[in-house]
Formats: C-alpha cells, sequence, structure tokens
C-alpha cells in the first residue's frame, strides 16, 4: 500500500465515527500472478449454478453482470464475502500468535484425543463464537453455555455487545448469528461490519483437461476383489468374475478429458474491495456505556477492522490452486464521507498495527474490559465420539457425506 500519504490516526477514527464518516474502504484492481491473460480458477459452485435451472449457465462458477464505468461487464466472484472474512480472521489469529497484537481468544483444545486437529479458535469456527464446536465444549469442567462467559455471550446483542467485545470482538467486525443456542432462529444477530470480495471483471470461460498414464499398464479386463475401505488390501479374483476392476485399486489409466464448466477464466482484471462501514460500527451499543465509552469501543473495533485488512493483504492473494492474484499498483485506504468526498491515507501492517495499539490503550483507560487471556475449552465426551466415528466413517468409505 502507498506510503506517500500519511496514516490515519486514533483522531481520525474517532472524528469519522463521531462525524458524517460513511465508510473506510479500499478498491484494489489485480492481475493474476502469471501476468494479464493468464488463466485463473474460481471456486465452483455446481448446486448453486445449476445448469438445468438456468440455461445461459455455462460454468459452475458464481457469476453475473456487473455495472463498471457504465458498461456491463460479466464478473465471475473469486473469493467471496464469507471466505474473506475467514482469510481476514485466520491473519489475525496468526499475528496474535506471532505475538504482534493483543486480542481475546475463545479456543478448544483437541490436542489430547485429536494432535493433528490442536485448536480450534473462534477465529476459525464457521459461527465463531457461537460454533457449535463451542457450544459442545466444557468450561472448568461446565458447559461452555452455562459458564458465566458463555451465558453472557448468549445474552450480548446488538443493544448491549459488553460480552461480545470483551470474549470475541472479531464477531463484531466480521458479524455473528447464535442460530445453535437455546433461542434457535431467534438469537441474537450482528452484522458483519466489514466486508470484503474479490471478483474478476470481463472474464471469459476457458477448458480443463486433464488424463493419467498408468506406468504399468495394468489391463481393464483384470478382474479384482477389493475389500471396502481399504483398497490397499485388494487381490486377483481368479475366477474372473468379479465386477471390480485395477481402478477399483487406484491402477489404471484416465483418458483424456476436457471440462468446458471448471476450465478456469481468463479477466480483464480482479477487482478486490473491502468496506469498513462506520454507520454499523455506531449502531452497536454497550448497554449503559456512557459516550465516551461508547466511543472508544467504536474506535477499537474500526481500528481492529482496519489492521484486518492489512494483515490479510500482507498475507497475499493466494486463493487456491492457479488462483494467485497481485496488485497492478500500490492501493490507499479512503475515508469516505456521508456527502460523497473521499479523504485518502495511507496503511501498512505496521501502521495498522499501531493504529490498533492506539486504540486499544484508549480503550483500557476509558474502563472497557478486555480478555487477554486465552480463553480454552474442553470438548465434550459426545463432540469426542462424533469427532471419532466421523474419521471412521472417512477412512471406509473415503467421504465425509
Amino acid at each position: 500500500m502507498t506510503t506517500d500519504l500519511p496514516p490515519p490516526t486514533l483522531s481520525t477514527l474517532q472524528a469519522a465515527l463521531a462525524g458524517s464518516g460513511a465508510a473506510f474502504r479500499l478498491r484494489t484492481r489485480l492481475q493474476p500472478v502469471g501476468g494479464p491473460g493468464d488463466k485463473v480458477f474460481p471456486p465452483t459452485y455446481a448446486e448453486a449454478q445449476d445448469a438445468k435451472k438456468n440455461t445461459n449457465q455455462t460454468t459452475n462458477y458464481a457469476t453475473e453482470n456487473r455495472v463498471i464505468d457504465g458498461e456491463h461487464k460479466p464478473s465471475v466472484l473469486l473469493d467471496s464475502v464469507a471466505s474473506q472474512a475467514n482469510r481476514m480472521e485466520l491473519a489475525l489469529l496468526h499475528a496474535r500468535r506471532r505475538g504482534e497484537l493483543r486480542l481475546p481468544l475463545c479456543t478448544v483444545d483437541f490436542t489430547p484425543e485429536f494432535p493433528e486437529l490442536g485448536t480450534i479458535s473462534a477465529l476459525q469456527a464457521p459461527h465463531r463464537v457461537y460454533d457449535a464446536i463451542l457450544r459442545d465444549s466444557t468450561l472448568d469442567g461446565t458447559a461452555f453455555r452455562a459458564s458465566e462467559v458463555g451465558r453472557r455471550l448468549t445474552d450480548a446483542s446488538p443493544s448491549d455487545a459488553r460480552a461480545m467485545l470483551e470474549h470475541c470482538p472479531t464477531a463484531l467486525v466480521f458479524g455473528a448469528w447464535d442460530s445453535t443456542g437455546p433461542r434457535g432462529g431467534m438469537g441474537h444477530k450482528f452484522q458483519r461490519t466489514l466486508v470484503s470480495e474479490v471478483v474478476g471483471i470481463g472474464f471469459l470461460p476457458g477448458t480443463k483437461v486433464g488424463s493419467r498414464i498408468d506406468p504399468i499398464q495394468s489391463a481393464k479386463a483384470v478382474s479384482l476383489v477389493v475389500p471396502k475401505g481399504a483398497p490397499d488390501q485388494w487381490s486377483i479374483d481368479e475366477t474372473g468374475k468379479s465386477k471390480q476392476r485395477p481402478s477399483d485399486a487406484n491402477h489404471s489409466n484416465i483418458p483424456p478429458t476436457r471440462d468446458e464448466e471448471s476450465g478456469g477464466v481468463t479477466v480483464e482484471y480482479a477487482l478486490h474491495t473491502a468496506v469498513l462501514s462506520l454507520p454499523a460500527l455506531r449502531r452497536l451499543r454497550f448497554g449503559d456505556w456512557d459516550d465516551a465509552k461508547t466511543s472508544a469501543a467504536h474506535t477499537l473495533l474500526a481500528a481492529l477492522g482496519l489492521l484486518a485488512i492489512a494483515l490479510q493483504r500482507r498475507e497475499g492473494y493466494d486463493f487456491r490452486s492457479r488462483c494467485t492474484l497481485v496488485p497492478e499498483a500500490p492501493a490507499s485506504l479512503e475515508l469516505v464521507s456521508a456527502d460523497g468526498t473521499v479523504e485518502p491515507f495511507s496503511l501498512t501492517v505496521d501502521q495498522a498495527r499501531a493504529l490498533y495499539s492506539a486504540a486499544l490503550e484508549h480503550a483500557l483507560a476509558a474502563g472497557i474490559p478486555w480478555a487477554e487471556d486465552e480463553l480454552v475449552l474442553r470438548p465434550m465426551p459426545k463432540l469426542v465420539q462424533l469427532i471419532r466415528a466421523s474419521q471412521e466413517h472417512l477412512r471406509v468409505s473415503g467421504t465425509a457425506d
């Protein structure tokens, strides 16, 4: 991000939140790392993009027309809002574990039972602190929802977000819905205050090809006996009656194939848009806190959102295999006012971290509670059983379904 501009300061955030600030936004044009014209592969959405339901649909990608500079441009989603939020959360988690920032964190420790899982935090769980993984865990031997912290988080709402700010402030930035709690679908919802996505503009679909030559040239006509879930335990069927073939034991050629529905795309450019909504932050209330304390909370959350944007950009735009992008040029952060005026700023990771640290010190001085010690939960026995049963099913069937 360009450093020729001044970075936002604590007073910048305070004035924008107290005045007519509409949003901080970042808009960056990107190109494939292989250069313009190189193919990239978007995420596939086979069911949502069913060609039988939409006769105009020619790919398994999320596509639409967007109006860009007065022109209708065919566009394809390269990284969704939800995926971008997950990437920013992981960037925050990595920074926290490196000791680069102070941030409350709720985790479930699976290490004794499943070392390969390690710990799963609210920054990794799909529903954040409201996820069933945390719900089905215990805090000091008490079901998490029944613990003091769990009850306070269950009761947290946009009109009184004190507990959420204290224990999981990222949920106030990226949004959360307590759909797995005692209220079910009536559980409290926190809207996203930070929205980010990456879209390919002016795309054309491509073709994907595939093939495999079996070095040992196993014959398709040979009959095998392949135990279910154990392809390495196969044996030759001397009777020739079995319908199982070498391909059932992963020995075979794969004839050349062509896929025109998931064959990647070329784009004129990709556009990354990130918007931190200041009205959405202002709508968050914190019970009986006065204006000064509430302002400090809003400022802290705004600084956290800007830090998430900066950290995610540092992680890069490597979304999946054959979908790595780089900026065309340095970008600037912009403060957009309600009257449409725009003020540009620089925002490097170091600048964003310094801004966040200043906002946190200001919030602590205002008396805002902040749970810096990691809250560690343990999985309930039934959750351990579910994981073990699922792993066994996956081992035998080869699929989680």
